[in-house]
């Protein structure tokens, strides 16, 4: 029998109506065969793990990514895959993370939640907890997972964890992957789009915990103020700078804007260019704008995410201090999170 560990961290998947004074209270997950009946038909074996406290997800710190890796690393033998009942506002964020700290990984990690609570008649949180449960204990015939990826999983989807994001605050489709389609789709069956899916390369799983939090983000916008970019830019205390951008990786041309860019970069500063569109990719090339930002030594962020790229800023950077390194890598595809 397969093996599946429930990690519910905080969230509003996890709340129960109250019924004498109707305040919503975290249920109890030692009886969550009783709360969610649908999951003793599946052949696995299903414990959990509560946070304590548990963390909303307006409140979660790299911190937080560090203990759950540690929790999966602890348990990683003794089960066949991982769900991670999470809070949505800051889901994205999580899935990326912990999409470069967990390395080598064989096993799925799947992040689901819900917009209503589990015990609310009309929730959505029944429906995401029982398929994501099902896709974490799910193997191919040769015994191997069908997804040993860090995923997310809501409103029938089954997202690359470091390619989604949030688009909806209170509607059921929350989350979307907008430069890359679903690694799977639940209807009557689920189905898998195994081309995309990511393989293990070899090698044994292990965690990587140094993060290094340096980063801060620009997003630029008519008007922005030479004082505001500076500010940003050339903090002393900020060691990489994400420029959230206009279209395909343009920022204005103006001669104080480009100037601060150059002093940025020529200080060691990491600057990356994300673009602000949730569809479509970076390409420094096509304009002029694009390419003065290229030749100031800002860095090509292609398709990635924002959560993405902060993520990936994050574990690069605490992996090594030298920032000559990060660049190195900051182009790269590590798992998945940009098209190359």
């Amino acid at each position: 029998m397969n093996k599946v560990l429930l990690i519910y961290t905080g969230g509003t998947i996890g709340m129960k109506e109250d019924p004498a004074d109707q305040t919503l209270r975290p249920f109890d997950f030692g009886s969550l065969m009783e709360e969610v009946p649908e999951l003793r038909k599946f052949a696995l074996k299903i414990d959990s793990y509560t946070f304590d406290p548990l963390i909303d997800s307006s409140d979660i710190e790299p911190g937080m990514w560090q203990k759950l890796a540690g929790i999966i690393e602890r348990h990683y033998e003794a089960y066949d895959g991982f769900v991670v009942l999470h809070g949505t506002d800051t889901m994205a964020y999580s899935a990326s993370a912990l999409s470069y700290m967990l390395q080598n990984l064989s096993k799925p990690v799947v992040f689901t939640g819900s917009q209503l609570p589990i015990g609310r008649l009309r929730t959505d949180g029944r429906e995401n907890l029982v398929s994501a449960v099902e896709i974490a204990g799910s193997k191919l015939p040769d015994g191997s997972a069908t997804v040993p990826e860090v995923c997310i999983y809501f409103n029938s989807l089954l997202l690359r964890g470091n390619r989604s994001t949030k688009v909806d605050a209170d509607g059921f489709d929350a989350f979307r992957s907008p430069n890359m389609p679903p690694l799977a789709e639940a209807g009557i069956d689920i189905r898998f789009n195994h081309d995309l899916i990511r393989r293990p390369s070899g090698g044994e799983f292990g965690i990587g915990t140094a993060l290094d939090t340096r980063v801060s983000i620009l997003k630029v916008h008519p008007g922005i103020t030479e004082q505001v970019v500076k500010d940003v830019l050339l903090g002393s205390a900020t060691r990489a700078v994400i420029l959230e951008t206009f279209g395909c990786g343009n920022a204005p041309s103006r001669d104080w804007f480009l100037d601060i860019i150059r002093q940025a970069s020529d200080s060691g500063k990491i600057l990356l260019n994300v673009t602000q569109c949730l569809r479509g990719t970076v390409n420094m090339d096509l304009y002029a704008t694009g390419r003065a930002l290229s030749r100031a030594g800002v860095l090509s962020g292609y398709d990635i995410t924002l959560e993405g790229a902060l993520g990936k800023l994050f574990f690069l950077m605490g992996k090594n201090n030298d920032n000559e390194y990060v660049k190195s890598y900051l182009e790269r595809n590590l798992r998945g999170e940009i098209t190359k």
